[in-house]
């Protein structure tokens, strides 16, 4: 029996890695994200040209509005992995500079917008029998960095939760795993944090021989989730090889 997998923010970058890496392992796949038509492209591209690839459904979904994630739950049968991925960072001014309403809208993307889905559908990943929440979060979780308070903020409360939910959810069947990836070149990360800055977003990259890309954290998602069900992967940290921490890169 194919399990089905949702994964939030679906339309670029990590989570249409993940989508198309879920798909070949099998997974029936929900992609889950504001932009439509980029979902019904990637489902097209995924039924089209992965073999294999089960059941590929596509759903509006903007994580910072409650209706449209109740929307998501009422619409679906069943939902054995939930890869919260939506998110962002946006700005790298230090905190003397920073703007509130910035940080407020990490926080409602990054960590209410993971409360919102997982809450939703955490009744159909425990019917499941063997459920399973991936939160995508990064190394800001853990090592803070100049220029990223707001981000390293709110992807530290992700981790936060993420960890509480594993204490909370131990009696049930229910797998936690956090990914925390490094620098990750995607074609928006950088150009939403700047906002549109093309210039900005590339210097970002600069000099850098190999970042990662999304499918390296699209890897790591599939590994975890098709451990056998006893198994629990607490967390992946993965960075590239140039890339001591948040703030130690070489660059060429």
């Amino acid at each position: 029996m194919r399990k089905t997998a949702v994964i939030t923010g679906a339309s670029s970058g990590i989570g249409a890695a993940t989508a198309r890496r879920l798909a070949a392992e099998g997974f029936n796949v929900v992609l889950a994200a504001r932009r439509r038509d980029r979902l019904d492209a990637l489902a097209k591209e995924i039924r089209e040209e992965v073999p294999g690839a089960g059941r590929v459904a596509a759903a509006t979904l903007d994580v910072t509005d409650q209706e449209s994630v109740d929307a998501l739950a009422a619409a679906l049968g069943e939902c054995h992995v939930l890869v919260n991925n939506a998110g962002g960072a946006l700005g790298l001014e230090p905190v003397a500079e920073a703007d509130p309403a910035e940080w407020l809208a990490m926080y409602d993307s990054n960590v209410i917008g993971l409360l919102r889905v997982t809450k939703a559908l955490l009744p159909k990943l425990i019917e499941s029998g063997a459920g399973h929440v991936v939160n995508v979060t990064s190394l800001a979780a853990h090592v803070p960095y100049e220029g990223g308070a707001g981000y390293n903020a709110a992807k530290h409360a992700a981790y936060a939760v993420n960890e509480v939910m594993r204490l909370e959810l131990v009696a049930r069947p229910v797998r936690i795993t956090e990914i925390a990836p490094g620098m990750v070149k995607t074609e928006e990360f950088s150009l939403v944090r700047f906002h549109g800055d093309a210039e900005k977003a590339a210097k970002t990259y600069e000099g850098v021989p190999e970042p990662l890309v999304a499918e390296d954290v699209a890897d790591c998602v599939a590994w975890a989730v098709t451990r056998p069900p006893h198994v629990n992967i607490d967390r992946i940290d993965v960075q590239p090889r140039v890339q001591a921490a948040p703030y130690k890169l070489h660059r060429e």
